[in-house]
């Protein structure tokens, strides 16, 4: 028999999509890694499913960076979700001070 990894939340992506926030990945990574996230798991799924920009990741085609501006403990909130698998999941989440990479404001 093989061991469930806890879903810690879920959302729903703009495309419909199923998407993961696994307990271990919440408090084994992201909250150990960047504890000045621990009270924004509610942003972390707003980012996705309200993304104020999201990009192709550079080095895996099946993963998105979702960007939330003003949201989180920085000028942006990044979330990295992998679409490698059915349901996708959160991989990681962190805030940004600079804009996203292919971000361009309107003037």
């Amino acid at each position: 028999m093989q061991d469930v990894d806890p879903i810690f939340d879920e959302v729903t992506d703009r495309a419909g999509r199923r998407v993961v926030l696994l307990e271990r990945i919440w408090r084994g990574k992201v909250v150990v890694e960047h504890p000045e996230m621990r009270s924004f798991a509610p942003a972390v799924l707003g980012a996705i499913a309200e993304a104020d920009h999201s990009e192709a990741d550079p080095r895996y085609p099946d993963r998105i960076h979702y960007f939330a501006r003003d949201v989180g403990p920085s000028n942006w909130l990044m979330v990295v979700v992998s679409y490698e698998q059915v349901p996708a999941r959160i991989i990681t989440a962190f805030a940004r001070r600079k804009d996203p990479p292919s971000w361009k404001p309107l003037i």
